[in-house]
């Protein structure tokens, strides 16, 4: 039975976070693993929390601020002296790893999972979606090499807010399909959503820039007023522009990573302590509001192969063309094609989208939230459970070393 009282639903939902990551931590296994798991396990198996209930419409916009910290908190770990040694795999990643990942994605779900071109199409996008809430613990659970640390780290943050306006132009072409709309001013919404969030993250990330290297803000309210300023530059960009609040948040944390005026590592370890704690509160929130019916519904077979593909075709034939070239070793472009693990804003997204294009009429929209949450769970575990022992297998784990990395 579900909690009633809202102020005990809120304090189990932080409890079954915290209480994950605290069993995750004793058991050595990533943390991501456990959330799920007790999401599940105190949602739809035994349902004592509900999310809907707890927090109705308020659900989408919560989660939304939660993310926009995670990712600008990505963004603060985005140094470019890393990204120089890997600057073109990175550069090959996050364009033609997106754009064939969301190919075959789309045509895998079309044929093993029976979906239409449509609802494909936009799972495809959805799944392109790595994201530092995943890759972030599991490189610290694999701990890989400093430079394919660098690379997947800067895939994983990057791709985040590139996959979210891609699911979005996908998700407006489907409605502007249905409503007759011309195909120009679609692409002119995707130029507008790029712009707004670059303007609103420049401006964000400038305007703390000044008000910090002036001290206009006592020591003590430092990290307060960063908060302040990033959830409200999300908000006023995504109110702008929608999704457009994920590529603000990114660049902020990006602009204040690499400026040399302003010490930022105060704001860098709080944010680190907010993302675990959010990131908690996310997975138990998203996982929790499933239904046992939904999972079943795509618990399938194709499904099985659905995931199997992604992991043993989709993410290979990605890395190793996105990766042509780049400087990278093979064991180092094998280990990269073994480390794909879907994150928390493809639950997100999938889930707002879902009961939209459900309410459009679109056939097959009720399934995405429910696939997006077993292909995160399947990677999650597959790469979890086996991305440190797969780097010190290739040579590629600062555990191993040095000359096991050649290849």
């Amino acid at each position: 039975m579900a909690v009633a009282e809202p102020l005990l639903g809120l304090g189990g939902v932080v409890a079954a976070g915290v209480g994950a990551q605290w069993l995750a931590a004793r058991l050595g296994i990533p943390s991501i693993l456990c959330l799920l798991l007790v999401g599940l396990l105190v949602g739809p198996v035994t349902g004592i929390i509900d999310p809907d209930a707890l927090l109705g419409d308020l659900l989408s916009p919560v989660a939304s601020l939660l993310v926009s910290v995670i990712l600008f908190e990505g963004g603060l770990n985005l140094r470019v002296a890393e990204v120089r040694g890997v600057r073109r795999a990175v550069r090959g990643l996050i364009s033609v790893g997106v754009l064939l990942t969301w190919l075959l994605t789309s045509v895998a779900a079309y044929y093993l999972l029976g979906l239409g071109i449509q609802v494909s199409v936009l799972l495809g996008a959805l799944l392109v979606v790595s994201g530092p809430t995943v890759v972030l613990p599991l490189l610290e659970h694999a701990r890989p090499r400093e430079r394919l640390n660098s690379a997947l780290k800067w895939e994983g943050i990057l791709v985040d807010p590139i996959g979210a306006i891609l699911a979005v132009l996908v998700f407006q072409g489907i409605l502007a399909a249905s409503s007759g709309e011309e195909p120009a001013s679609l692409l002119a919404g995707f130029a507008l959503t790029v712009l707004a969030g670059l303007l609103a993250g420049a401006a964000g990330g400038g305007f703390l820039f000044v008000v910090l290297l002036r001290g206009w803000v006592p020591e003590h309210l430092r990290n307060g007023v960063t908060l302040a300023v990033v959830l409200l530059t999300f908000a006023v960009s995504d109110l702008i522009r929608a999704e457009s609040g994920l590529l603000a948040v990114t660049l902020m944390g990006l602009v204040l990573a690499n400026q040399r005026r302003v010490a930022v590592e105060g704001i860098i370890d709080f944010k680190e302590e907010l993302r675990e704690l959010f990131l908690a509160i996310l997975f138990i929130l998203l996982s929790a509001r499933l239904g046992l019916e939904e999972l079943g519904a795509v618990a399938t077979l194709g499904t099985l192969f659905f995931v199997l593909g992604l992991v043993l075709v989709v993410r290979p034939l990605a890395v190793l063309a996105s990766t042509y070239r780049s400087g990278l070793s093979g064991r180092e472009r094998a280990f990269l094609s073994w480390m794909a693990p879907r994150g928390i804003v493809a639950a997100s997204v999938a889930s707002v989208f879902g009961l939209k294009l459900s309410a459009a009429g679109v056939p097959g929209a009720e399934a995405l939230a429910p696939l997006a949450f077993l292909v995160i769970l399947a990677t999650v575990a597959v790469y979890g459970l086996s991305a440190a022992p797969v780097a010190r297998r290739l040579g590629v784990s600062r555990d191993t070393p040095e000359g096991g990395q050649d290849g």
